[in-house]
């Protein structure tokens, strides 16, 4: 097995080499420089249409997912080989996906033959831009209340409600939305899970203006809208099951998200830039160890998600410990954001210029949502307390 692995890594490392452009080996400027993919993306580069188009070919965007599917196929062993050389050159991630992270698992799960077949491969080679239809108005952290409904007219349903905090509905292509098909039933079952086009008549987007200046979120609305059965995931009536399952890989992915993606500066290496060092160096001994700390956490936290995702692909699942790696990495988050507004300064707190000042005051200011998006900290917090501690309740 070493020495298969061995010579997978050799090959690894000699596509990589010739096949990763030289622009895609650089650090983002900012989150704005991601490739999301979709019908509809403007990319940055021909080099970030290239990168994306060379892995969704090879399979490995989605490096784990069955080839049949546009995965790569590859061993949990060959992934993290994969993974490691692309560190190696600090390549950057070919795609960021919410149908990667959040409905291809659950496709995989219990989507059909066809759905699989129709959306996976897409998904992998970055033609579709998925967002998704939760939280309503009267609805977030007791999901089970939703009101949007989809009454069942033979061989489509008809949708009508809206959804709220819709992240990127405005530039998305399809949505997995959860609705109501049984009003009479108790409220965590009557409830369905259906993916739509965003271009279907009736569906409309209003962006919501956050006080980072930024409306990564929208309100969505749907009047009338037709959903053919066939887009049905699952059975009429469990959603539910589907839409918890889901929000395990949502709450994995929002804490690792800002600690696993590649083309990014460490927190180190953002400070010697621009601050400088003497002998070596930081010279602010305080923030010098506040960073180490730091970055000591990121590995612990790192290392923590490896053994959670081993765990999970040995059978034993990921379940209630999402809720856990969601708070931690939002707090990891929130903590990287704040040291880097004391690297920054007084220049850190710009709002507006030529050359993207104000990004770091205004990624301050977003990652204040983390605590609130994918559940809030309070609810994880009871969760990690009932399911992971098993605390007595109160």
């Amino acid at each position: 097995m070493t020495d298969a692995l061995d010579s997978f890594r050799q090959d690894t490392r000699d596509w990589l080499e010739a096949n990763c452009p030289p622009e895609m080996r650089l650090p983002m400027a900012r989150d704005a420089d991601a490739c999301w993919g979709g019908r509809s993306f403007q990319f940055a580069s021909a080099a970030q249409k290239t990168w994306l188009d060379r892995m969704g070919a090879k399979g490995w965007t989605v490096p784990e997912w069955p080839r049949e599917y546009g995965g790569g196929g590859l061993s949990k062993d060959e992934a993290r080989v994969l993974a490691s050389e692309m560190r190696r050159i600090e390549a950057r991630s070919p795609l960021s996906s919410f149908g990667i992270w959040m409905l291809g698992p659950a496709l995989l799960k219990y989507g059909s033959e066809a759905q699989k077949l129709e959306y996976l491969p897409q998904i992998a080679r970055g033609e579709i831009r998925w967002c998704q239809g939760y939280s309503e108005p009267g609805a977030g952290s007791d999901l089970a209340s939703l009101r949007t409904s989809a009454e069942d007219k033979g061989d489509h349903y008809l949708v009508n409600g809206q959804k709220v905090w819709t992240s990127y509905a405005d530039k998305a292509d399809w949505i997995f939305c959860l609705v109501r098909t049984d009003p009479t039933a108790p409220k965590h079952l009557g409830i369905s899970f259906l993916l739509f086009d965003m271009a279907s008549p009736g569906v409309s987007t209003s962006p919501i203006r956050l006080i980072s200046g930024a409306s990564p979120f929208c309100q969505t609305f749907f009047d009338d809208v037709r959903v053919p059965k066939g887009n049905l995931v699952g059975t009429p009536g469990k959603g539910w099951d589907i839409a918890k399952y889901l929000l395990t890989h949502e709450r994995e992915m929002i804490g690792a998200m800002d600690f696993s993606s590649g083309g990014r500066d460490s927190l180190s290496q953002i400070a010697k830039r621009t601050i400088g060092m003497t002998d070596d160096s930081l010279a602010d001994p305080m923030l010098r160890t506040d960073i180490v700390r730091h970055e000591i956490d990121a590995w612990a936290f790192a290392l923590t998600m490896e053994r959670v995702k081993d765990e999970a692909k040995a059978g034993q699942g990921v379940g209630a410990l999402s809720s856990m790696l969601k708070y931690y990495g939002t707090e990891l988050n929130k903590h990287r954001q704040e040291l880097l507004m004391s690297v920054g300064g007084s220049d850190a707190l710009m709002w507006d210029g030529p050359n993207h000042e104000g990004d770091q005051s205004r990624s301050w200011l977003r990652s204040r949502a983390n605590s609130i998006e994918g559940g809030t900290s309070e609810i994880n917090l009871n969760i990690i307390a009932k399911r992971v501690l098993q605390l007595p309740g109160a």
